[in-house]
């Protein structure tokens, strides 16, 4: 993974023109939603007041702050679009349905808002991009940047800056400590890193990009004390942006930077608005689910001998051991050095259990420990310590997925990575996902999980 220009340089997004593109990438959803509510609502001669207001402020809250689709295509774009859509939707009706505020609305605005607005959506995604460099460029706002170093990280970073138009830069060209040619992916060389000064004194260059190997520090050293004759902004890019970071940010101690190379997601508001977010959810599901969790314990106690709930050591946040609550679905209660996972017409599995496994409703009083903070809704699934310990040593980065509390859903179970992994292959394959989970989370991929997570218990894949 290689950071982003605006990943890898806060500062970027600080003033002038570069903080008017991001506040348009932040904005862009929020304000294409709330327009074509807007727009319904007049259509159909409905004031906009009270509860379209109220209904504004919800939606801001989903889809602030915007982000860009991850696909380029523009059936990536529609698909992202339409399945974020659908989410949000989702979650205002069962809100409405909760309240019992949907009868306050006018049928027909609904029903047109929630039809057009991800065509709007769609549009504004597939036109902005095209559009915002031109208007940057046309009021002279685009900055122009030059690469010191023509390697792999140097192309790739070009790449990176002109696929990321709401930066509003443009790359010029390389210069390279060899003989300036054209690279394979025919951007131009402007010369040797001696001229690259001459060159910042006269071309209007606001940006330079320095990513030289650091191997060559006595180089870069001189390269950066030349260009202090200059009035570009000048970047170091280390080449240690070419191995897979998770979560990677830079920081201070008492004035010296320091960069975060694997950190979790939840630090700062970001820890407080997960925690905050599972103290919510999970203290409203356990209300909702209590008559079921009475239910199903007494099931289990009148089927089978035994305990109720099965308490396992599982590992948490920070690889530290933690106690995880389900009801008991099977004959035993293993939680020794060697922990044999479940199969399918497994003769350990109660007639109850297999049905409890098949609706994940054996999972349930684990909402019991996400508000003992062992345990998050959303996040790598957490695995028996037998197990831990037996895969830390056979795949790489495994350990690294125990930077955020375990889940009762994840991103690998939605992706059909749910139930047994009977290979090395099936738990790598899971634990990419885990690790994807960490690179990319946000409030809106978890709702998005929670709404995925449904289909597949309905499924019923994978749970045996």
């Amino acid at each position: 993974m290689i950071a982003t220009p605006q990943e890898t340089h806060p500062r970027l997004a600080q003033g002038g023109p570069l903080a008017i593109a991001h506040l348009v990438r932040m904005l862009l959803e929020a304000t294409v939603a709330i327009g074509t509510l807007f727009a319904c609502a007049r259509f159909f001669h409905e004031p906009f007041g009270g509860t379209y207001l109220i209904l504004s402020l919800l939606l801001f809250s989903l889809t602030f702050p915007g982000h860009a689709p991850r696909g380029t295509s523009p059936g990536a774009i529609a698909g992202e679009v339409l399945s974020g859509w659908m989410l949000v939707v989702g979650l205002l009706l069962t809100l409405g349905w909760a309240t019992r505020t949907l009868g306050s609305f006018d049928e027909r605005v609904i029903v047109a808002w929630v039809a057009f607005t991800p065509m709007a959506l769609f549009a504004a995604h597939m036109l902005t991009p095209v559009l915002l460099p031109r208007v940057l460029a046309a009021e002279g706002f685009q900055r122009v940047a030059v690469i010191a170093g023509g390697g792999a990280l140097g192309r790739t970073l070009a790449q990176r800056i002109e696929s990321t138009p709401y930066l509003g830069v443009k790359v010029a060209g390389f210069f390279e400590d060899s003989t300036p040619q054209s690279g394979q992916d025919g951007r131009e060389s402007l010369g040797t890193l001696d001229e690259i000064v001459g060159y910042a004194k006269t071309h209007r260059v606001d940006l330079i990009y320095v990513t030289l190997p650091m191997a060559a520090q006595a180089r870069i050293m001189r390269l950066l004390d030349e260009l202090r004759d200059t009035t570009a902004s000048v970047y170091f890019t280390p080449d240690i942006f070419l191995f897979d970071l998770i979560q990677a940010r830079t920081d201070t101690i008492g004035g010296i930077p320091v960069l975060a190379l694997c950190e979790t997601p939840f630090h700062g508001l970001n820890g407080a608005l997960k925690r905050g977010s599972d103290i919510v959810l999970g203290s409203l599901i356990l209300v909702l689910i209590a008559p079921l969790l009475a239910a199903i314990a007494l099931g289990v106690k009148l089927s089978s001998p035994g305990p109720v709930l099965f308490r396992q050591r599982r590992y948490g946040l920070d690889g530290r051991e933690i106690v995880v609550y389900k009801f008991r679905s099977m004959t035993v209660a293993e939680d020794g050095a060697v922990v044999r996972q479940a199969t399918r017409n497994d003769a350990r599995v109660t007639p109850f259990g297999a049905f409890m496994r098949r609706t994940s409703l054996d999972e349930l009083p684990q909402f019991i420990n996400v508000l003992q903070g062992r345990m998050s809704i959303v996040g790598p699934r957490p695995h028996a310590v037998a197990h831990n310990e037996q895969y830390r040593r056979l795949i790489k980065s495994y350990m690294i997925r125990h930077k955020v509390r375990p889940g009762i859903t994840g991103w690998a179970q939605v992706n059909g990575l749910r139930g047994e992994t009977d290979t090395v292959d099936k738990m790598k394959a899971r634990i990419e996902y885990d690790l994807d989970y960490l690179r990319h989370w946000s409030l809106k991929l978890d709702l998005a999980i929670i709404w995925k997570t449904l289909f597949v218990v309905l499924k019923k894949q994978n749970a045996y």
